[in-house]
């Protein structure tokens, strides 16, 4: 249903190189009624899906390390981040795209995954849904060294969960999905 205190959209398209960026302009119905005249600019990459790979027995997780441009722009002076696992949709389904990306990034192959959550998660600027997964990971699911495809250059780690979780007190990981990701494994008990 569309929203009857929007009208007036005009969309052009400033950029479809990489992805999408759009200069949004329309007319907006405030609570008093008054109509004001709005301009925005919408980033569209597409939605994703993450998930946090955990190990009940050992009480450990899979994260992985690699350089993100956009952080070593805005003050991440080694660029690299450690995150969960994550990639874009693409045209697959959810759970489709996150069993492919944990094959890719992490040499993991797992087949159970269960969707926690999805969120919108820079609804200022970013049009992009993610899709939030968990699942338990034993040694038999390792099948590659796991690294990524296409250039890129990934890093697996393997941390105790209890360490993970002091990562992010610390600043060590400072990446939203992997902190939501590690908080709701903490706060439902995913590990004991």
């Amino acid at each position: 249903m569309k929203n009857p205190n929007v009208r007036n959209l005009k969309i052009d398209i400033l950029s479809n190189n990489w992805y999408v960026l759009r200069k949004v302009t329309f007319d907006f119905q405030k609570r008093n009624g008054k109509w004001l005249t709005q301009s925005r600019e919408a980033y569209d990459r597409g939605n994703g899906a993450t998930i946090l790979l955990y190990n009940k027995v050992q009480q450990t997780v899979i994260l992985t390390r690699q350089f993100r441009m956009p952080t070593y722009l805005n003050g991440n002076a080694s660029g690299m981040l450690i995150e969960a696992c994550a990639g874009l949709l693409d045209a697959d389904a959810p759970e489709d795209c996150i069993r492919r990306e944990v094959a890719e990034e992490t040499g993991y192959v797992i087949s159970n995954v269960k969707k926690v959550f999805e969120a919108y998660m820079s609804p200022g600027s970013v049009t992009e849904i993610l899709y939030f997964f968990v699942a338990e990971y034993t040694k038999d699911h390792l099948t590659s060294e796991g690294g990524g495809i296409d250039g890129e250059d990934i890093e697996v780690l393997e941390l105790p969960f209890l360490q993970a979780l002091a990562m992010i007190e610390s600043g060590e990981i400072r990446d939203a999905k992997t902190m939501m990701l590690l908080q709701y494994a903490q706060i439902k008990h995913l590990l004991g």
